[in-house]
């Protein structure tokens, strides 16, 4: 079945203002039996490729009105069409075009007269990764999905992942973090629990402490919720995360008993999030504890050397910054 989804025919929006150009394009790739548009301006490639995303964008070096460098890298630095291969199609052997085109994240280059043998080895070398790429996207997807499912399986943490990631990406953004571990914490939030799903109901919903057999169960949630997304190469800077934010700096957390600087900061800021939104949120045994209660648990937690003392000021200085006191700051 997959290989039948990778050969399938692709979509193939061409971007070209020559008419003459264009049509030959379209003659050749509609012979393999792939689907292809022709749009001739800027603004059309964009709409496209955002109404209808292609599988490949075919741009013409000077066209739509020389402007194919510039759409190359609005494409790419899109994050909803930045996966899609670019093509530029040129009859210039230019160096420094090729290095204008590398710099605005050309996947591949076809200059004319076109090899049709060549052109179409190419399509389909780039089709091909584009599907590998839309499968991992969707396993991704799956996962996510997965974790919303195993949140509302208890009504008390429903919308907890959504708050831990609207907390953790405020916190990392305070903290000067990159794009890349802003996107991680958001997503961590989410997959955090994602190992729950082998813990019985039985255990996740008691009422009550858990006895040591059911605390064991308990504590193998992030070595399961890590197995979980280890088969997926973009969730490598998540798994920590998922693994590791049931951790405390003395030692005394789990699953790896890691101190100080082993603990990864992204795990840190996340399991300071969990326990102030578990604080703060109703469950079965007890009522919402206010904020500022929460924020003297966190602080007697940095006090023990569980917490670090400057992530928890931090994090108690962004959310008694928020605009609304009562709720969760929201990504930005």
């Amino acid at each position: 079945m997959t290989e039948q989804i990778v050969h399938a025919p692709a979509s193939i929006l061409i971007a070209d203002d020559d008419a003459t150009s264009s049509l030959f394009l379209r003659r050749l790739l509609t012979r393999e039996g792939h689907n292809v548009s022709v749009v001739d301006t800027a603004d059309g490639v964009m709409i496209a490729c955002s109404s209808n995303p292609p599988d490949l964008v075919l741009i013409d070096l000077v066209a739509p009105q020389g402007r194919g460098f510039e759409i190359c890298r609005q494409l790419k630095e899109n994050t909803s069409t930045r996966f899609i291969p670019v093509v530029i199609v040129t009859s210039e052997s230019d160096k420094q075009d090729k290095l204008k085109g590398i710099d605005a994240g050309a996947d591949d280059f076809l200059a004319k007269p076109f090899d049709a043998a060549e052109l179409h080895a190419r399509i389909r070398s780039l089709v091909r990764l584009k599907r590998y790429t839309d499968d991992l996207e969707s396993a991704e997807a799956v996962l996510l999905g997965l974790g919303a499912t195993i949140e509302a399986r208890d009504p008390c943490t429903r919308g907890h992942c959504q708050r831990l990631a609207a907390y953790a990406t405020s916190l990392g953004r305070s903290l000067g973090l990159d794009d890349a571990d802003l996107s991680a914490l958001e997503r961590g939030g989410f997959l955090h629990d994602i190992g729950k799903i082998a813990v019985p109901d039985s255990v996740l919903l008691k009422e009550g402490k858990l006895d040591p057999q059911e605390s064991r169960v308990m504590q193998e949630h992030p070595v399961v919720g890590d197995a979980l997304c280890s088969g997926l190469n973009s969730l490598r800077t998540v798994r920590p995360i998922v693994r590791h934010h049931h951790e405390r700096l003395d030692g005394s957390g789990y699953p790896d008993g890691l101190k100080n600087t082993e603990v990864p900061l992204l795990a840190q800021i996340v399991s300071i999030v969990d326990v102030f939104d578990a604080l703060t949120t109703e469950r079965p045994y007890r009522s919402a504890r206010p904020y500022g209660e929460a924020f003297e648990v966190l602080s007697a937690e940095a006090s023990k050397g569980w917490r670090d003392r400057a992530l928890v000021d931090a994090f108690v200085t962004i959310v008694e910054q928020a605009p609304d006191a009562g709720s969760p700051p929201r990504p930005r």
